[in-house]
């Protein structure tokens, strides 16, 4: 456990794992700019510490943007120690107890659970050190980032949201990023399937505000438990306790009942107004690499913000990836395979989502198959299970053949896949940021069952595309596809659309580019055993298209000039040309909408 985010800060910079950036710098694109180069290094580059920005605190970003930090953030020294903390837990409890040797033997486990719960403490904690209420509550005091040139303004991109449910009292810590409005009133994007949707419908219900409380910094494990995907109801603080091996101290807010950690650097208080009508907010340069564009969210109204003395802003960008929120989903895919299997599929080995997938876009999974059918009764099930509602691209492979994450295994399995009978479809609940279907957080499902594939033993490929046996096509975003044409004259099973600006892709940037692009039921076509996938953008309200369609997520090249000039100020080593130079022939105009 860390004491607060600057023991934390202390520690990497150590390590070698954080540089200081004594030069002022612009909480204005200037911050995001350098955290977009810096995190796409090898590896996830290093942690930033901005010492001198434009507001009256320094800025900290890329915390969480390697293996290594996102361990050392969880309390271990890799991350592969958490499954195996969790498998024994679980083996603990579920185990047969026949003799009273071996239930006496349980009783430590417990009086450990015991300690991993949050408690509550009287009087005033670290984070409430500096008080600002009535007139002095000024959130352009903050330094929230403007990531994106067409972001709708500043956003707050690492909260954890407190609301608590206004029936049962339950807390729930959520992820939702805030834009600011104003000095004393910022917008909370939680989507509908999300809990904090739904305690705001239920204070609604009643007619009554709704408290909330929003917590920065402190111990970095408090902001990984915000985004994990934990079952409606459990505390994200006592995940926070077994991570850390002790309980997580809460204080009382000043102006409202809610509880927050005592360590945190910011506290940001206030109410929805549930009679209220929504607020406009965005657009934003989101996780998926294009932009979530306007729609409407609550206001919350800020009655006071508190803060540590010595408080460090802690903050994220998100963008095409890779970016600092994929080491987060790594961790995610290890801490949470065991439940998975206790609770849903016992039979999943392994599950991978792929960086280039953003998490719902694109999964994998391993299976113990041991009998017909059991691919598609396991993609079915997961389809219909927690977060894994929001996945809209699968491959399923089996055990027996290999891990998943073996790329010469997976590819072969590709190759040799009998696609009439691998393609399992489906219909269902997406991510409200998938802009690729017309009909908001619905759509198709697309999975391949290779868990009966034997694998095509050719080894010898003259490209990447060809160890895959994919065929890229280019055609302009106005032509209408020819199916038969394209099965007829490719020798290949998968034929991949894309518009003539993709070119300049890698092959795992594409696999990003297509995912995000393609709706399962419109985009997909099986023909002859052949695939052919549309993955170019799509025009905005054409006949089975969204209303809206969103640029990719690139920096201005206003920002790329400035950070290109002063980048020896920076004092970050070798020059690193801006990543959105590679994408900025994908967008069509300035906007975040084309």
């Amino acid at each position: 456990m860390y004491k607060n985010l600057r023991k934390y800060i202390e520690e990497l910079e150590a390590a070698g794992e954080l540089v200081r950036i004594d030069a002022e710098v612009s909480s204005l694109l200037e911050i995001a700019e350098l955290t977009d180069r810096e995190s796409k290094r090898e590896g996830g580059g290093r942690a930033l510490l901005f010492t001198h920005t434009d507001k009256p605190f320094p800025v900290v970003t890329n915390l969480f943007g390697s293996r290594s930090r996102m361990a050392r953030a969880l309390g271990c020294s890799d991350l592969t120690e958490l499954p195996a903390r969790i498998d024994a837990l679980v083996a603990a409890v579920t185990s047969p107890k026949d003799s009273l040797g071996e239930k006496m033997a349980v009783l430590p486990l417990l009086g450990d659970v015991a300690r991993w719960f949050p408690v509550r403490r009287k009087g005033r904690g670290e984070c409430q050190q500096v008080v600002h209420l009535g007139d002095e509550v000024r959130l352009s005091m903050l330094p929230a980032l403007q990531c994106w040139p067409a972001d709708g303004g500043r956003f707050v991109t690492l909260p954890l949201v407190h609301t608590v449910d206004p029936v049962r009292g339950v807390r729930n810590v959520g992820m939702y990023r805030m834009q600011i409005f104003d000095d004393h009133s910022a917008g909370l994007h939680w989507h509908r399937h999300k809990t904090g949707a739904r305690h705001y419908a239920g204070w609604r219900a009643r007619g009554e505000r709704m408290p909330v409380a929003v917590a920065l910094g402190g111990d970095p494990a408090y902001t990984y438990c915000a985004t994990a995907p934990l079952p409606d109801g459990i505390d994200e603080y006592l995940l926070a306790g077994f991570l850390r091996g002790s309980a997580v101290r809460m204080v009382k807010c000043v102006t409202n009942d809610l509880y927050v950690p005592a360590d945190c650097d910011f506290i940001i208080e206030g109410y929805v107004d549930t009679s209220e009508p929504l607020t406009v907010e965005g657009p934003f340069g989101d996780h998926t690499g294009f932009y979530s564009l306007t729609d409407l969210y609550p206001r919350l109204h800020v009655t006071a913000i508190t803060h540590r003395k010595d408080a460090v802003w802690p903050a994220t960008i998100v963008g095409v990836p890779p970016q600092e929120d994929a080491y987060i989903s790594e961790a995610t895919e290890r801490i949470f395979l065991a439940p998975i299997r206790l609770l849903m599929q016992p039979e999943i080995r392994d599950m991978w989502m792929p960086v280039a997938g953003v998490s719902h876009n694109l999964t994998l999974l391993e299976v113990e198959c041991s009998y017909a059918g059991q691919g598609a009764k396991v993609a079915s099930s997961m389809w219909g299970a927690g977060q894994m509602m929001f996945n809209k691209l699968m491959i399923l492979t089996a055990s027996a053949v290999g891990s998943v994450r073996n790329l010469d295994l997976l590819s072969a399995l590709v190759r040799g896949a009998d696609l009439e009978r691998a393609v399992i479809r489906s219909r269902g609940v997406l991510d409200v940021l998938d802009h690729a279907t017309p009909e908001v957080g619905v759509g198709g499902k697309f999975a391949l069952d290779l868990t009966t594939t034997a694998p095509d033993p050719q080894t010898k490929f003259a490209n990447e595309y060809e160890r895959w046996s994919v065929e890229v096509c280019y055609k302009s975003i106005d032509e209408v596809l020819d199916v038969a044409q394209l099965v007829a004259t490719s020798e290949r099973k998968y034929i991949v659309v894309v518009e003539p600006a993709a070119a300049l892709l890698s092959p795992e940037e594409l696999l990003w580019f297509v995912a995000g692009n393609v709706e399962a039921d419109r985009d997909i076509v099986l023909r002859d055993n052949r695939l052919v996938i549309d993955g170019r953008t799509k025009r905005a309200g054409a006949e089975g298209m969204p209303k809206r369609w969103p640029n990719p997520v690139t920096s201005s090249r206003a920002t790329i000039e400035l950070v290109d000039n002063r980048w020896n100020d920076y004092g970050l080593g070798d020059f690193i040309p801006s990543p959105s130079l590679h994408y900025l022939p994908l967008c069509e105009g300035e906007g975040a909408e084309r």
